[in-house]
């Protein structure tokens, strides 16, 4: 009967050690991959919903135009809002950079705002409201803003997904390892003031 030695037991163990220590290490890696992507994926859905709002403002603009009398000022707060919007830069990796994603955030609430305002205000001019265009356009900015609200919300997800995995042991480890490519994702937060209905005088 043959026996292994010493020196032969420590070296299997060390090799299983390794080969568990790297299977983990690899686990790890490819779980922070996937969290990632999911990240990316869903901030994708945000700039979508986004842009889908930028391109409906400009139809709205032009009906509401066509109203007698209507509030200039309110006209220029949307459009000078989405031109904001517009110039603020997006670096890549946005959503790792808390500077850079709070000024993104504030120009998205600020033109949210700017529209809401068009909104109400609209409804003092039972001409424009009556109109279908302005109903149609109406009810896709609001199906717009209720889809960006369940985007933000399941970016948030995804991201507090993302950044729990990264800062759990052994997960940690690896995510350091690698610097930025896996760095914690930054969350929406509600707007100052947004439990306030806003004032509007006519």
């Amino acid at each position: 009967m043959r026996t292994v030695s010493r020196t032969g037991i420590v070296t299997i163990a060390i090799l299983a050690a390794l080969l568990l220590g790297g299977g983990m290490c690899v686990a790890s890696y490819n779980r922070l991959v996937r969290l990632d992507q999911g990240a990316q994926a869903q901030w994708a859905q945000v700039e979508n919903t986004y842009q889908r709002r930028a391109d409906l403002i400009p139809n709205l603009v032009e009906t509401v135009k066509g109203a007698a009398a209507f509030e200039r000022e309110t006209i220029t707060a949307v459009t000078e809002a989405r031109s904001r919007v517009g110039q603020v830069t997006r670096p890549t990796e946005i959503t790792t950079r808390p500077g850079d994603f709070r000024q993104y955030q504030q120009a998205q609430d600020q033109l949210g705002g700017a529209l809401s305002r068009l909104l109400v205000v609209a409804e003092a001019y039972p001409t424009l409201t009556a109109t279908q265009g302005f109903r149609d356009l109406q009810a896709q900015l609001e199906g717009t803003e209720n889809r960006i609200t369940v985007e933000r919300m399941r970016y948030n997800e995804a991201a507090r997904e993302l950044n729990v995995a990264r800062a759990s042991f052994p997960t940690s480890i690896i995510a350091g390892l690698f610097g930025g490519r896996f760095a914690e994702r930054q969350y929406f937060t509600a707007k100052t003031g947004s439990d306030v209905p806003p004032q509007v005088r006519f």
